[in-house]
């Protein structure tokens, strides 16, 4: 069973990195594609479609960290424990080990004959990986929906409907999301297997070989097909940027101008507040208002406020590590590369 998964997470490796640079792909072609960034599902700030992507990335870049520190756990040689006492044959451990690339020999042999931690961890990294997949295809499904229209999906990874002719399915990023339920199952599986067994063989564990199968064949054909879907996908750019231009996303930005300019951040919050309610009414955007309406609600508001009530002026603000400007997705792409 090591032997075997260690070739599996392997193989599990390189499919990440093959996911990872189809992120990468689409975050460095749409470092400036700007969108917003929703909180509770509502329009909240600009940022940017490159900068979205790379928050996918990281999780990923985590689940192939958290894959390659289990992986020394799987790489424990538990040969010459026998039945759960070692044996009374003149053997080397260590050589066989070094024969069969393991990394070290486990040192109770009752330990040895009992450990399903291995495959427990490596549940638990499958389940991890999936809801990772899983948001991300939630997304891509409401992206490519009708009501957002922020991307195409190549008709590959979608099917049309038995009755609806107009229709047009994303199957794969369903499909993916539906998965992550049997690999969170077959993570729960084996947690209840081994909670209540005493140590060394018990019969129960023939139970714990379908359910690592099944979470490591459903792990390699959802990243393979997903890596391929996700960087074949279009994105418009403009619906990208249409609720933008339909919102007060600059809100905080103009909060933020009042601070610079010495007033407290929950005065600042009333007067933007006040300003947005009156936006409303009026049916305007924030940067349609009039500089002297602006100076009704605050004496501090000047000429440049307009500079920053500009989505793109908005973005390129946020201009430091972890930010959401163009030239920090741009390096964030590059330090993986």
């Amino acid at each position: 069973m090591r032997l075997w998964l260690r070739n599996e997470i392997d193989i599990i490796a390189e499919l990440i990195q093959n996911l990872e640079k189809s992120i990468l792909g689409q975050a460095e072609l749409h470092s400036n594609s700007l969108m917003a960034g929703l909180t509770h599902l509502q329009t909240a700030q600009p940022i940017t479609f490159g900068h979205h992507m790379m928050a996918y990335h990281d999780m990923f870049a985590r689940d192939y960290d958290r894959l390659l520190e289990l992986r020394k756990r799987v790489n424990c040689l538990p040969l010459g424990s026998a039945a759960l006492a070692g044996t009374s044959f003149k053997i080397d451990r260590e050589f066989v080990a070094d024969k069969l690339g393991f990394e070290k020999v486990i040192d109770n042999s009752l330990d040895a004959v009992s450990d399903r931690d291995f495959i427990l961890e490596f549940l638990n990294f499958s389940a991890i990986l999936m809801i990772h997949i899983s948001r991300l295809s939630e997304e891509i499904i409401m992206w490519a929906s009708d009501n957002f229209g922020y991307i195409d999906i190549p008709d590959e990874f979608c099917t049309g409907s038995s009755i609806m002719p107009q229709k047009k399915n994303p199957d794969v990023a369903e499909l993916a999301r539906g998965k992550t339920g049997r690999a969170i199952g077959n993570l729960v599986n084996i947690l209840v297997l081994m909670k209540s067994q005493p140590l060394a063989y018990n019969k129960d564990n023939q139970e714990d070989k379908e359910p690592i199968f099944d979470s490591v064949q459903t792990v390699k054909d959802t990243l393979d097909i997903f890596s391929a879907m996700l960087s074949s996908i279009k994105v418009n750019k403009a619906n990208l940027k249409k609720p933008l231009e339909q919102s007060y996303t600059t809100a905080t930005d103009l909060a933020d101008y009042l601070v610079a300019k010495q007033t407290t951040f929950r005065e600042a919050h009333e007067i933007v507040s006040k300003i947005v309610t009156f936006a409303e009414k009026e049916n305007i955007l924030l940067r349609d208002i009039p500089l002297k309406t602006f100076e009704k609600f605050s004496e501090k508001i000047e000429e440049d406020v307009f500079e920053i009530l500009d989505c793109e002026g908005s973005v390129n603000s946020r201009n430091h590590v972890g930010g959401t400007s163009p030239d920090q997705v741009l390096n964030a792409v590059k330090r993986q590369n």
